[in-house]
């Protein structure tokens, strides 16, 4: 209530006297005005490139333990689905603090994507002089293909594959990798913003549930309280096509730049990148650290003979970067991301059944040109 109806309030009562009360309704909450959204040139000669990237998905949840291969002891920071850049900082805390309890100053890390980055930095915040051993660096290594999503439960375990306290783990990594994230907000070229992102449907019952669909497991509420909640738009505050909108606002990773913020950082505190191909576990006596962590992503599953690793498919069609636009769109089966690096087109229809336990790294360019067809259809409709 704003001051001018508080005071009329207050009049009217003291002119009235013992007047019947009148009952008031209670106004609804003011709609926010949305910003001008400007419209993504979705035409199939402006992809500029198709990338397939395998999620390491483990039923369990992302493997954490200790192993000992020869006179190497190693820690494992691998398997987190679609979710390694979200868990990154979080996870690695984990591996570390087990890495620097055995006493050894001098550590290695195995992998140079996502969740070795993170672990070699933190290794060097510890106290440790590190070197990196990897096949590929950033932007050649898998995780550099991720969408750049704030998902920190995206296929990240099956609901009754994980151990009984694996919920209350998930949700410490979640919470110390959100928090971590806050000090990159607001850095040079912006390798992690909040976006705005829109939900459109023209339907608001849930879609049925496949015939044999995974019961991968949901843990957003645990962590509620960190991410704004979304919003509906009623009809006329918004200029999309669909009888239904949504509005929310999430962290985004700019990959590129976000990945060569870490190198450089890691670079300048001393630390070590070195070309190292592996092909047994037993290779790791060629080293002369004494503890490992290994963060290699689904090339676990080659290297260590992992069969718990799942490859789930995910195949991103890049457009030509537009500055102008800045928010993301779910519509129909396709997500849509603008990033500084490219704006992401994602068929998210495609995934937990098409791409369950397929290791095709070939890109669908066909698919790629459907799925930016689906943006077109959109905007063409846009008001």
């Amino acid at each position: 209530m704003n001051r001018r109806d508080f005071l009329g309030g207050v009049a009217l009562a003291s002119l009235t006297g013992c007047a019947r009360r009148v009952a008031t309704v209670a106004r609804p909450p003011a709609i926010e005005p949305l910003p001008k959204l400007m419209p993504i040139r979705a035409q199939v000669d402006r992809i500029f490139r198709v990338t397939v990237c395998l999620r390491p998905f483990r039923a369990a949840g992302p493997r954490l333990d200790v192993e000992r291969v020869g006179d190497k002891t190693v820690v494992h920071n691998y398997g987190h689905g679609g979710s390694g850049w979200s868990l990154s900082w979080g996870s690695s805390s984990i591996a570390v603090e087990k890495a620097m309890g055995f006493g050894e100053k001098d550590v290695a890390v195995v992998g140079c994507g996502a969740l070795g980055m993170t672990s070699a930095i933190l290794l060097q915040r510890a106290g440790a002089k590190v070197t990196i051993y990897a096949k590929e660096r950033p932007p050649e290594v898998r995780s550099a293909r991720a969408t750049g999503s704030w998902t920190p439960d995206s296929r990240i375990a099956l609901t009754n594959s994980v151990a009984p306290d694996f919920p209350a783990l998930w949700e410490k990594m979640c919470r110390t990798s959100f928090h971590t994230y806050e000090s990159y907000l607001g850095m040079a070229g912006n390798p992690v913003e909040w976006l705005d992102r829109y939900t459109l449907s023209d339907d608001t019952s849930p879609a049925p549930a496949r015939e044999g669909a995974l019961d991968f497991a949901r843990y957003q509420n645990r962590v509620r309280d960190l991410t704004p909640r979304s919003h509906d738009l009623p009809p006329g505050t918004h200029p999309f096509p669909t009888r239904y909108a949504s509005r929310s606002s999430s962290l985004t990773f700019n990959i590129a730049g976000y990945s060569r913020q870490l190198v450089n950082d890691f670079l300048v505190e001393g630390g070590k990148i070195e070309h190292v191909e592996f092909h047994t576990p037993s290779e790791l006596s060629q080293l002369p650290q004494k503890v490992v962590i290994n963060a290699t992503g689904y090339g676990a599953r080659a290297l260590w003979k992992d069969e718990s690793i799942v490859p789930v498919r995910g195949q991103i069609a890049w457009l030509i970067p537009q500055p102008e636009v800045n928010y993301g769109v779910g519509y129909k089966s396709v997500n849509i991301l603008s990033r500084r690096d490219g704006i992401v087109v994602q068929d998210a229809g495609i995934g937990e059944m098409e791409g369950y336990n397929n290791d095709n790294e070939q890109p669908d360019r066909a698919a790629a040109e459907a799925a930016v067809n689906t943006v077109a259809e959109l905007y063409a409709h846009m008001k």
